[in-house]
């Protein structure tokens, strides 16, 4: 009698956590397909231009301006959101998708070829990783510009070496598979071997890491224009709104707290989905993973 109910106890309990996890997941994506359709429709329904000035006053409520109010210039807060949604977001896909095509194609390369490749890719990727990854972007922007296509070279670099270890480590651990030993015996070279037999392999944790990555992305985007180095000003950019109207907090302004509170919403979303999809993979995720 006391064994079955503490099965029915525990069992409770999953049922419980895993309803808790469904709900988390069901948030996660409302949110983050909110934001997906301000980035794709934002600009169409803005009310002014990202650049339009309403009022002479800073951080004011004119009739003409939306519920928001008007930022440090006198521009509509909520036209600039809706532009820095597709900004921000574009960027920060553009930039995912250029990490993971370099770190995951390298990452597989090293553990598929070995030798002298692996020990020179992972002694370049060791040094890359000492320094802070926003301290390494500072030092490539600062050195190349900040222009549009360095900002989002900058930012894949200094994650890709991230996804190199991650890919790398989960290469490794398929390559040591009868499956794998059966093609080199067939002859098939390295390309086949890296995405026909170990790729299918690894597509969830792989998946799982392309979310973490693209919040990260989303952070560093937002750091660098924050610091003057990310988007350009008129460009509306959630960093750039937060940095330009960080005065906005003494006067009780939307203009700081919107921007920020969008980027907050935006990882929260990511994380709550990543989350549930890693809890429910069959697939082990390695340590790298986790730093």
């Amino acid at each position: 009698m006391t064994v079955q109910a503490g099965n029915g106890v525990a069992a409770s309990r999953r049922t419980t956590r895993s309803r808790r996890s469904t709900s988390s997941l069901w948030i996660g994506c409302a949110v983050l397909l909110f934001w997906i359709a301000v980035a794709l429709f934002g600009p169409s329904v803005a009310p002014y231009g990202q650049g339009d000035i309403l009022s002479a006053q800073s951080f004011a409520f004119p009739p003409e301006a939306a519920f928001l109010g008007t930022d440090y210039l006198g521009r509509d807060v909520l036209t600039r959101l809706l532009y820095g949604a597709r900004m921000t977001l574009g960027i920060a896909l553009l930039a995912s998708l250029l990490t993971f095509g370099c770190g995951v194609t390298l990452g597989f390369l090293a553990a598929t070829v070995g030798g002298w490749l692996d020990q020179g890719l992972s002694r370049l990727v060791d040094a890359l990783l000492s320094f802070p990854s926003l301290v390494l972007a500072l030092i490539v922007i600062s050195g190349f510009g900040t222009s549009l296509p360095v900002v989002i070279a900058t930012v894949a670099l200094t994650e890709a070496v991230r996804v190199f270890r991650v890919s790398r480590a989960l290469a490794l651990e398929v390559l040591v598979k009868d499956f794998v030993d059966g093609a080199r015996a067939r002859g098939e070279g390295p390309l086949w071997i890296m995405f026909r037999e170990i790729l299918p392999n690894v597509t969830g944790p792989l998946l799982g890491e392309f979310g973490l990555r693209y919040v990260y992305v989303i952070l560093t985007v937002s750091a660098l224009s924050f610091l003057g180095l990310g988007m350009q000003p008129p460009a509306a950019d959630w960093g750039v709104m937060v940095k330009e109207n960080i005065q906005g907090l003494y006067a009780g302004s939307a203009a700081v707290l919107a921007p920020a509170a969008a980027i907050a919403t935006v990882t929260i979303s990511i994380n709550l989905i990543v989350d549930w999809f890693l809890a429910r993979s069959d697939n082990r995720i390695p340590a790298e993973m986790h730093r």
